[in-house]
């Protein structure tokens, strides 16, 4: 989760997520070269009077500003492209879960249990445990199986919500009426914090969203115990 004065993204759980963190990284190098080459010939345009002739009427030098450019986009388009077609690719998912918006709280459905379903509201602050952490605790959270392909299906119940969780690189508009999927795996078991990112009313920095990951005999332990209870 994100720490105090964090200036980067959070850590990765998710391969996806590595994958944003390194194209991030990639693009933001691109940035700073190009930043700091706009803010040379500034430098130079400021602090001498010299010019060269034949720079003044060129075709090379239209041609190279010209075509430049266009690389470097593409270089930045191929990579996002890549991206892009990654989290939309959904192999045969181990498990499905379903999550719905609320105003103000998400209710989650296993759909491969039998009337395994649940609320998740958010922890009050005065029943907070030391060490829980305050706008970010529920009640309920939402257990899941490490390493296994899950499919999120999202959507809401009354007014636009989005399912975020910026560890696992998820975030996914929950839209009345329309079904949205995501898929989501994790590489370590932990707890990973997430948050409604869609303005949707007066207590919208009230729904937080923890998923708890598990390694798969325990999973299915609790699944069972839930199915019993």
């Amino acid at each position: 989760m994100a720490t105090p004065a964090q200036l980067g993204l959070q850590n990765a759980t998710s391969p996806i997520m590595e994958e944003l963190i390194a194209f991030h990284d990639h693009a933001l190098m691109i940035i700073f070269l190009i930043s700091s080459l706009v803010l040379y010939i500034i430098s130079l345009m400021l602090t001498t009077k010299l010019t060269h002739t034949s720079t003044m009427n060129a075709q090379e030098i239209e041609m190279i500003w010209t075509i430049l450019p266009a690389v470097i986009l593409i270089m930045i388009a191929l990579p996002s492209l890549r991206i892009l077609y990654m989290t939309d690719e959904f192999n045969k998912p181990y498990l499905t879960l379903k999550a719905i918006g609320h105003q103000w709280y998400w209710s989650y459905e296993y759909s491969d249990y039998e009337d395994l379903a649940f609320d998740s509201y958010i922890t009050p602050t005065y029943f907070l445990e030391p060490g829980e952490f305050r706008l970010l605790e529920v009640d309920n959270r939402t257990t899941l199986p490490m390493e296994a392909d899950i499919r999120v299906l999202i959507s809401s119940q009354d007014v636009l919500h989005s399912w975020a969780v910026p560890a696992l690189g998820v975030k996914t508009d929950a839209i009345p009426g329309r079904l949205n999927q995501a898929m989501l795996t994790s590489t370590r078991p932990g707890l990973y914090y997430g948050q409604c990112s869609e303005i949707c009313g007066s207590n919208h920095s009230f729904m937080p969203i923890v998923l708890e990951f598990i390694y798969f005999q325990d999973f299915e332990v609790w699944a069972s115990y839930l199915y019993i209870v």
